[in-house]
């Protein structure tokens, strides 16, 4: 739980931060206050169950927890995925078409970014969650985990699951390997245009500007490729359960403070709301 309440307060705190500081109401600081939602929804998918059964020394879960549980946590993985994708184009546009940033990158673009990663996400994880609850369970019905993440409910299934991989396959193209895609043609152009930079101080604020999203992608989709793009027969339960660790609940603790420690505007704002220097 202790986790829980420090992943909670971190991403409440830049979500307030970003609400209440009108210099940071700008596109791509909206779309770090989904992010920073995304992180905190992710985290209360989870912990939430798994301290009360750890507490009670039930541990179980309903049929129809379980499947709430899936969605849930599928929905807010994968627009976490499209979102990052999307915050990369932000980036291309501020340091690659500055003059026509306003235009390219305004409210209304943000507000449908943000749109997007929420309902394709959704969409997707229904039909992963659909899908999988139509499958007969056998077996004792325990899972080596700590939430019912599908690698691990997948096992317990009974019959032909070929369609079920095949909505998985299709599932980590296009919130895996698609975004990653989209990540590394935006910022290869970044690079391109940094390169061109003349000034070494522009150089700087421009790697500044990225080098904290970066950071983040880099962190979740290494943790997300590692959980579901491995061979099932290379799985095993430690990896299972380490790498949903990793991008469940560490990365979600780790990304507000990456976005404050490396942000200078995101430090500002936070000196001038707390009316104090407490970033040095």
């Amino acid at each position: 739980m202790v986790v829980f309440l420090i992943v909670a307060s971190d991403n409440i705190l830049t979500i307030l931060l970003i609400f209440a500081d009108s210099q940071l109401h700008t596109p791509m600081y909206f779309l770090l206050s989904q992010l920073s939602l995304m992180d905190r929804m992710h985290v209360s998918t989870t912990i939430p169950k798994m301290a009360t059964n750890y507490l009670s020394g039930k541990k179980s879960i309903s049929f129809v927890g379980c499947a709430t549980q899936h969605f849930l946590y599928l929905s807010v993985g994968g627009a976490e995925c499209l979102l990052l994708a999307l915050m990369s184009y932000d980036r291309y546009v501020a340091i690659c078409h500055p003059l026509h940033y306003t235009v390219l990158m305004n409210r209304k673009v943000g507000l449908m970014m943000a749109l997007v990663s929420w309902l394709g996400a959704s969409i997707n994880s229904l039909i992963h969650t659909v899908i999988l609850t139509q499958f007969p369970l056998c077996g004792p019905q325990k899972t080596h985990h700590f939430y019912c993440e599908f690698p691990a409910v997948v096992k317990l299934v009974r019959g032909d699951i070929t369609v079920y991989e095949t909505t998985v396959h299709i599932s980590s193209i296009n919130l895996l390997l698609l975004p990653i895609f989209l990540v590394s043609t935006s910022y290869a152009f970044i690079l391109h245009s940094v390169i061109q930079i003349r000034s070494a101080g522009s150089k700087r604020n421009a790697f500044a500007t990225c080098s904290s999203h970066l950071t983040v992608v880099s962190l979740w989709f290494g943790a997300c490729m590692f959980s579901y793009m491995r061979p099932r027969s290379q799985r095993t339960p430690l990896q299972d359960k380490v790498g949903s660790v990793f991008y469940s609940i560490i990365t979600p603790t780790l990304n507000p403070l990456i976005y404050a420690l490396w942000n200078k505007d995101v430090a500002k704002a936070l000196r001038r709301v707390l009316g104090r220097d407490v970033i040095t």
